[in-house]
């Protein structure tokens, strides 16, 4: 049978689409990469944001639409959250969660015997481990991402992720470092680990994460290990000097801001404030010789006023971040924020994430032209019209004109311009 797959929301959720496309694989399942030529279609969903729910109920009736001789699976965080609402989403033939994306070729195997629709969400529990399956591969890409971490012991207030995704389960060392070497073997040089709450990596099995990094590290043809989103609590001096005794860590800081005012960041049930998030970012970039800080920022929060925004707008703008994902509040079921007061329109929400967002280009801007007259080496991942592009170890995007794709190359290079989002570089002399 041919499969294809439809990813929706994050890194862990494309990891295990992966994971899941070589488990059909070993059943004798064909991956392809068009629906239109697929005899089934995994839609693997999120439900991060309202906007994610709409998005999969949007794909699940165009795919049936458009398929209809197709076997439509809907799995991951949606069904994983909300499992009443399999009643919304009829057009889908099998319904499944996130829990155990292995059990999918099985699924399938069922309905084909059956072809009686299915609806299998097994719930999470507290005493449940680590189970996504490894991968071998990373398809189509020149970075792999490797999930270490599930689960979420957090309880922001706006956060459906504890009820979708259960409590922390994190990976083996051992585990780690036998797929780094599979990942090694297959060529590629830079590994993301990423996890639902990434820097409890090992509260669990009483490691952390620089374990995970030292073990994804391990194997020679691995160059460079990036970090996902981080908690900036977690962010301790003991773990900041034992990132940069490891050569292969990319000094790139993703921590997860949310605000920049504290009465916000105190309704959200965050576990920090803007003074120790701007000390924070201070020992970062004073043991890090040019690092980059990125983040994630909300607007308008529930309650969040027209001062609160303009706090968190002058708080971004203060620390300057490289690069910023700016996103709107979404009112979600099943979380404390869903009943508080004073919640935003959407059309200011709407607003503030136009002005937020033009304060983050700037800053990206800003961010870019610090880069100017470096010496660099850069990961080349994509070809197009002539340009080589890659990414630096801290994370700037780089053009250089080549005659043909340098993907997968390490090559150091000039950085001379910046042009939009991204910088123009030239080759360095050997």
């Amino acid at each position: 049978m041919k499969i294809a797959f439809y990813t929706l929301g994050c890194k862990v959720n494309q990891y295990e689409t992966q994971a899941i496309g070589e488990a059909l694989a070993k059943s004798g399942h064909t991956v392809v990469s068009r629906p239109a030529d697929a005899d089934c279609i995994v839609i693997n969903s999120c439900t991060v944001t309202a906007e994610s729910d709409r998005k999969t109920r949007q794909a699940v009736r165009r795919f049936r639409k458009n398929n209809p001789q197709s076997i439509i699976v809907l799995s991951g965080c949606l069904p994983q959250a909300f499992p009443d609402s399999e009643t919304l989403l009829l057009e889908a033939d099998i319904i499944t969660g996130n829990k155990a994306p292995e059990k999918i070729p099985f699924l399938i195997e069922e309905f084909l015997k059956t072809k009686k629709r299915i609806v299998s969400i097994a719930p999470h529990t507290k005493d449940e481990c680590y189970s996504t399956p490894p991968v071998t591969d990373f398809s189509n890409r020149t970075r792999a991402f490797m999930k270490i971490e599930d689960g979420c012991d957090r309880y922001c207030t706006y956060c459906i992720i504890p009820k979708a995704r259960g409590n922390i389960r994190s990976r083996s060392l051992e585990s780690i470092k036998r797929e780094a070497e599979a990942l090694s073997e297959k060529g590629f040089s830079e590994i993301v680990l990423v996890g639902i709450n990434l820097t409890s990596y090992g509260k669990d099995l009483g490691f952390d994460i620089c374990d995970a990094v030292a073990a994804a590290a391990k194997p020679e043809g691995i160059k460079r290990i990036r970090l996902g989103s981080l908690e900036p609590d977690h962010m301790s001096d003991r773990l900041l000097a034992r990132l940069k005794a490891e050569p292969k860590f990319c000094p790139q800081f993703h921590l997860a801001l949310q605000s920049g005012c504290d009465k916000t960041l105190k309704r959200m049930n965050r576990h920090y404030d803007t003074a120790f998030f701007k000390q924070l970012v201070e020992r970062i970039r004073k043991s890090f010789e040019n690092c980059s800080v990125t983040t994630d920022i909300m607007v308008g929060f529930a309650g969040e006023t027209e001062d609160d925004f303009n706090k968190s707008l002058d708080f971004y703008k203060e620390i300057g971040f490289a690069r910023g994902h700016v996103f709107a509040y979404s009112k979600r079921q099943g979380t404390f924020a869903a009943s508080y007061d004073n919640q935003v329109l959407k059309s200011e929400k709407e607003r503030r994430a136009a002005v937020m967002a033009k304060a983050a280009r700037q800053c990206e801007a800003d961010f870019l032209k610090s880069q100017i007259g470096l010496t660099e080496p850069v990961l080349f991942e994509t070809y197009k019209d002539g340009f080589s592009e890659g990414y630096t170890e801290n994370y700037a995007r780089v053009k250089l004109k080549t005659d043909k794709s340098l993907s997968g190359q390490i090559l150091s290079v000039k950085l001379l311009s910046v042009e939009n989002d991204f910088i123009l570089a030239k080759k360095t002399k050997p």
